[in-house]
């Protein structure tokens, strides 16, 4: 039985929604926690929305065996692509993860923004939407970061096949005078280090 002593469930495509799951954990200490890495199924960013859906299905089912009283969905590609029918199918609440693009849209001075993210997620309709109601004086330069979870998972965030990959995804947007990046995938942030060293501390 679901109690207030139940776990909170987590689960993405790997490590990446660690990023999210170590959040959670030091603003709720006392909370116990549940984390569901699918490295086997990684990266969820190529696969179809279909595929998605039954994965996520797949990890909701094992959390909820586990006694979870609310699952996060620490995976963009999920959320944009499974987070409808994960509420509409399971009745337990369910936290998913979005880019951040308004909040980029709005603090803006150049009117460039860009977001890296996975193919999955760029291409849901999700995503669409919320692109959607950004001001269209705004541009917004999209970019699939294909290749990056992969180098994560397999530890090697600082190898120079890493450097070269993120270099030819990033330049270009520099290039374009963005002032703000976006990262819309839970393993990005473990890459913020070696994005600094590409384009620079004075992004936001």
């Amino acid at each position: 039985m679901v109690n207030t002593n139940s776990p909170i469930g987590f689960f993405d495509s790997g490590v990446g929604g660690t990023s999210i799951w170590k959040e959670v954990v030091t603003r709720l200490p006392k909370e116990h926690t549940i984390y569901l890495s699918d490295s086997e199924n990684a990266p969820y960013g190529e696969k179809s929305k279909e595929q998605i859906i039954a994965l996520c299905k797949k990890n909701t089912e094992f959390l909820l065996q586990k006694n979870c009283k609310i699952i996060v969905v620490a995976c963009n590609t999920a959320t944009t692509n499974a987070i409808d029918f994960l509420r509409n199918n399971y009745d337990i609440p369910f936290i998913g993860i979005e880019p951040a693009i308004k909040p980029a849209a709005l603090n803006t001075k150049t009117k460039k923004i860009a977001i890296l993210a996975t193919k999955g997620t760029l291409n849901s309709t999700l995503f669409e939407k919320t692109s959607s109601i950004i001001n269209k004086d705004i541009e917004v330069q999209e970019t699939t970061g294909k290749g990056l979870v992969e180098l994560i998972e397999d530890g090697k965030l600082n190898s120079k096949e890493m450097t070269s990959l993120l270099s030819s995804y990033l330049k270009p947007m520099v290039a374009n005078n963005i002032d703000s990046l976006v990262l819309g995938c839970t393993h990005y942030p473990y890459l913020i280090p070696q994005i600094k060293k590409i384009i620079g501390k004075r992004y936001k």
